[in-house]
Parts: structure tokens; C-alpha cells; sequence
């Protein structure tokens, strides 16, 4: 298998749906922003290292998520055959991804039941962060950008989706951080206050965009065939390891 295909693929959902981030996370960065001293925010490279710090919290908390739930899928998947498993997961990765892509295209909010579900965890959580405010220095701002990563989001979790099909911790929680490093220019850009390419992106023909090489994805991955059981170079792969089979299916492991 060529494994850097799957984090490829990861960074690109990431930097294509960032124009989600907009939305939900622009404003919350604007906010972290103007809560600092005055002379940071006039200096760029005084400001690049909270807005880096920031960030690097939220994306720790996304590999966090992601080793979790991989070590969940891939107990789960030992308990059922692994052709199932490679087929269920194609399917639950697949789905998810076309509909984030009508989600960013702005054409159907169906993962917005899953943020409203996200929301009551991120109501016993969002207090911890509220407690590091205001920021004083990046330590603090890792801290909150912790806290952020749990922010309800149908991006995130449409990302967690796709990375699970890894089957193992390691695997998902690489997966989300390059999916994380892929939203990156877009909450440095909006963090600096670039609003010129803020109002670029929250085009609708670049909403729309976006949206439609998501679906392309999700699709591409529905009609790729599942290898069969056995397939690659082990004859009877370790039961929960889903990453025997390609996250994006078709592609023979070796």
C-alpha cells in the first residue's frame, strides 16, 4: 500500500474544507486575536507564534480524536470479518465525505445534527478554555487551541470518519494532524487578518468548488472495489488492522 496516499489525502480534505473554517472558526480566532496586547497584534511576527500555538493545540486535540476512535474501529473490526469491516468502512468514510462536500458547497446541512451531538460535550469542555483567558503568552494559547479542537464541527468529524478506516491508533491519529496541517493556511491567514483572501474563499463559486472535489472524493472512493480478504502480502492480516486494505480503495496493498 502506499501509505502516504491515505495522508495525502487527509491534507487535502483539510485544506479544501477549510473554507468551512471561515464560518465557525474565523470568528473565534478574530476574538483570540483582539485579546491580546496591542503590540503584539500590530506586529506580525510577534503574533505568528500565539496564532501558531493556537493552532497547534486544536490539532493535537484532532489526533487525540483520532487515535481514540482508531483504537475503537479496529477493536470493533476484529469482531467481525475483515472483508465486513474493509466494506463497512469504505462505505462509512465514502458517505461521509460526499456529504461534507454538499455541506461546504452549502447544498445540504445534514452534518449538522452531528455538531448539535458535539454540542454537549463541548459545552462541559468549553469552560476549560475560558479559564486560560485572557492569553498572556503561547503556553496559554496551546492551551486554549486544545480546548478548541472540540469545538462541534461536521468538517472534523467527517475527517474522523475517514481517518478510522485506518483501522489502528497510530494510523488515525496521523491522519487527522495532516488533515489538521491542511486547514492550517486558512486559520493563519485569517488569524493575520487577510481579508482579502477571507472574502476569496467565502465566494460561492469557491464554496462550490470546494464542495464538488469533495464529492469527487467521496465518490471515487464508493466506486473503487474492496480487495478481497487476504489480499496484500500477509495471507491472514491481524483482525482490526483496516489499513491491509487502502483507505482509498483500489489501490493493492504490497
Amino acid at each position: 500500500m502506499h501509505t502516504d496516499l491515505p495522508l495525502l489525502s487527509a491534507f487535502l480534505v483539510g485544506l479544501l474544507g477549510s473554507v468551512h473554517c471561515l464560518g465557525m472558526c474565523g470568528g473565534i480566532v478574530g476574538a483570540l486575536t483582539l485579546g491580546l496586547p496591542e503590540a503584539t497584534r500590530r506586529s506580525t511576527w510577534s503574533l505568528l507564534p500565539y496564532l501558531l500555538a493556537y493552532n497547534a493545540g486544536r490539532i493535537a486535540t484532532y489526533a487525540l480524536l483520532g487515535a481514540l476512535l482508531g483504537w475503537l474501529a479496529g477493536a470493533a473490526a476484529g469482531a467481525v470479518p475483515l472483508g465486513d469491516a474493509r466494506f463497512l468502512g469504505k462505505w462509512i468514510s465514502g458517505l461521509f465525505m460526499v456529504a461534507l462536500g454538499l455541506y461546504l458547497a452549502g447544498w445540504w446541512p445534514g452534518l449538522v445534527w452531528l455538531e448539535r451531538l458535539g454540542g454537549t460535550v463541548w459545552r462541559r469542555i468549553e469552560p476549560f478554555g475560558r479559564r486560560l483567558l485572557p492569553v498572556r503568552n503561547p503556553a496559554q494559547a496551546a492551551g486554549v487551541g486544545l480546548v478548541w479542537g472540540w469545538l462541534p464541527c461536521g468538517m472534523v468529524y467527517a475527517a474522523l470518519a475517514f481517518a478510522v478506516t485506518s483501522g489502528s491508533a497510530g494510523g488515525s491519529a496521523a491522519r487527522m494532524a495532516v488533515f489538521g496541517l491542511g486547514t492550517l493556511p486558512m486559520m493563519l491567514a485569517v488569524g493575520g487578518a487577510a481579508a482579502w483572501f477571507s472574502g476569496f474563499v467565502r465566494h460561492p463559486l469557491v464554496r462550490a468548488t470546494a464542495g464538488l472535489l469533495v464529492i469527487a472524493f467521496g465518490v471515487l472512493m464508493l466506486s473503487m472495489p474492496v480487495p478481497p480478504a487476504g489480499h496484500g502480502r500477509h495471507a491472514a492480516p491481524a483482525a482490526g488492522h483496516l489499513d491491509h486494505a487502502p483507505a482509498i480503495a483500489g489501490h493493492p496493498a504490497r
